[in-house]
């Protein structure tokens, strides 16, 4: 089988996929991107070619319009190179929201086109008008608006889509969702796992050690920013620390901004709060630990002794899941796409993402009574093992595939959301 992925920025959403795919001798895997030094093992890269630089006079709402065309217009020439050179594709998988597929159905008419569709823009109830820390101005609701376009030109074209939740598939327009199959994202369980030996040694960062005796309260985003709820998460932190002494945190993620507006001046959210707020905490209890190799990542997780995990009703983490996977003790902010991963004291704590007092409040709870604490860790692994199996995820993504292939439309559901399976376990065991 030939399968052709594109990703601006490879792998992307598809580095499991891929790596499974390659197993297999009888397969052969291109992958169109933007130049890079990573690679894996039996997969053919081809690189395009992209300036960032925008013509003069260019409204602002019309950048990543510009951009989009820009990279549908690379890549279809990459895969006009790629088709004179013989490769005709089985099928063609790749993320819609940068515009590189726009132009593909011209190139391989008859290949059937799998998109990734990530996120649909509202003006309300979503992220955009969440925080009232962060008022809208007048003109962001039509810019938000027109950050649709690339979103819509897709849906308009042939294929299918994939999204790996319920809440980012329900966001769409109906008339889409027809399209649009719930692929859910597994996880390695055999990686993602808890290690009980773990706590009773030493668990050193850097300078920063954290010993046996002492409670560790993780967060972990890509990006240290109000989309992830580090505000909040910083504004918790002076009375969780005074509440006990033997409480150290390990703050988890980059200065850069990934979702949501940067302050202006350069200065990043991090440096921003730790003006606010320094004089409150105790800093020899807190480790900014930047941007962790995964293998430092993943032993953060089973030290953890609580983990927080906070989201604007937006796109969920792969980290949520990571962190059920090794059976963290949760908390978690209520919104949307949390509570489709999360069941309320089942599998983890849900608090009010709006209020810091509730989150230390949550955290204390969970230090404190170490029968909640485990029954939630237990159930978080649990839940893990029947809903985010990577096996099961691997499985659903070739039965999506070969479902296209053959010339059917797949159904739209594969498997059911985590919180969901976790209610009804429980139930059954009642």
């Amino acid at each position: 089988m030939k399968y052709l992925f594109i990703h601006q920025n490879f792998p992307g959403q598809y580095l499991h996929i891929v790596k499974h795919l390659v197993k297999n001798p009888d397969n052969e895997v291109v992958f169109i991107s933007q130049a890079h030094e990573r690679g894996i093992p039996g997969v053919r890269s081809v690189f395009y070619t992209f300036s960032e630089n925008m013509p003069e006079g260019l409204h602002p709402a019309l950048k990543e319009i510009e951009q989009g065309v820009r990279r549908a217009d690379e890549v279809k020439e990459t895969a006009i190179t790629l088709k004179r050179l013989g490769f005709t594709p089985d099928i063609i998988i790749g993320h819609q929201g940068w515009g590189e597929m726009l132009h593909l159905t011209e190139v391989y008419p008859d290949v059937p086109i799998l998109g990734y569709f990530e996120f649909y823009y509202h003006i309300k109830g979503l992220d955009v008008d969440f925080d009232p820390e962060f008022p809208v101005d007048d003109h962001l609701p039509s810019r938000v608006r027109i950050k649709n376009t690339i979103n819509l030109l897709s849906l308009t074209n042939s294929g299918w889509g994939q999204t790996p939740t319920l809440f980012q598939w329900s966001i769409y327009p109906e008339w889409a969702r027809k399209k649009i199959s719930v692929l859910r994202e597994g996880v390695n369980l055999d990686i993602c796992k808890p290690d009980p030996a773990i706590f009773h040694n030493d668990f050193v960062i850097g300078d920063f050690v954290v010993h046996p005796n002492e409670k560790l309260v993780t967060y972990v985003a890509r990006g240290l920013e109000p989309y992830r709820g580090f505000h909040i998460m910083m504004r918790a932190l002076p009375r969780l620390l005074r509440e006990r002494q033997d409480i150290k945190v390990i703050i988890v993620g980059r200065d850069e901004v990934s979702y949501g507006a940067s302050l202006e001046g350069g200065i990043s959210w991090r440096e921003y709060y730790l003006r606010k707020l320094e004089s409150q905490l105790d800093m020899s209890r807190i480790l900014f630990a930047g941007q962790t190799p995964y293998s430092v990542f993943t032993q953060l997780l089973k030290r953890s002794d609580a983990h927080v995990y906070l989201t604007y009703p937006f796109v969920l983490s792969w980290s949520l899941r990571e962190a059920m996977a090794t059976g963290c003790a949760i908390i978690a902010s209520d919104t949307a796409p949390v509570k489709e991963f999360i069941a309320d004291r089942t599998t983890g704590i849900l608090t009010p993402f709006l209020k810091p007092a509730s989150l230390t409040d949550r955290i204390l709870e969970v230090l404190e009574d170490q029968n909640l604490a485990q029954a939630i860790r237990k159930a978080a692994r649990e839940e893990a093992e029947r809903s985010l199996s990577m096996e099961e995820y691997l499985k659903n993504y070739e039965t999506l595939i070969a479902e296209l292939i053959a010339g059917r439309n797949p159904q739209t559901h594969f498997g059911r959301s985590p919180a969901e399976a976790a209610i009804l376990a429980q139930a059954e065991q009642e």
